[in-house]
């Protein structure tokens, strides 16, 4: 009986720790924060953001690259071309 037990609490155990990692992927995408140095403003990268960001990959004919492992260059190149484009009513908390 106590084997039994013990043997349930490691299974409860397990589903507690790994249910965080079963939603993982569910619901909508995290939104993160990104700060802008060259204008010092945040952006929300969401999917209205991401819209923005394949446009100008396209638009500028470049490879598609995550956001955050692009150079400097490249990201103050894409701030750049975001400020000149588009809408402005995303997260502009000056800090």
């Amino acid at each position: 009986m106590l084997k039994g037990l013990r043997w349930a609490g490691t299974v409860l155990l397990g589903v507690a720790l790994f249910a965080p990692l079963a939603t993982i992927g569910c619901g909508q995408h995290h939104v993160v924060r990104v700060y802008d140095p060259y204008y010092s403003d945040y952006h929300n990268w969401d999917d209205h953001e991401r819209v923005y960001y394949n446009q100008w990959v396209v638009e500028t004919h470049r490879e598609h690259r995550d956001y955050n492992r692009l150079p400097p260059e490249e990201q103050k190149q894409y701030w750049d071309w975001r400020h000149s484009h588009g809408d402005h009513d995303h997260d502009h908390d000056h800090h």
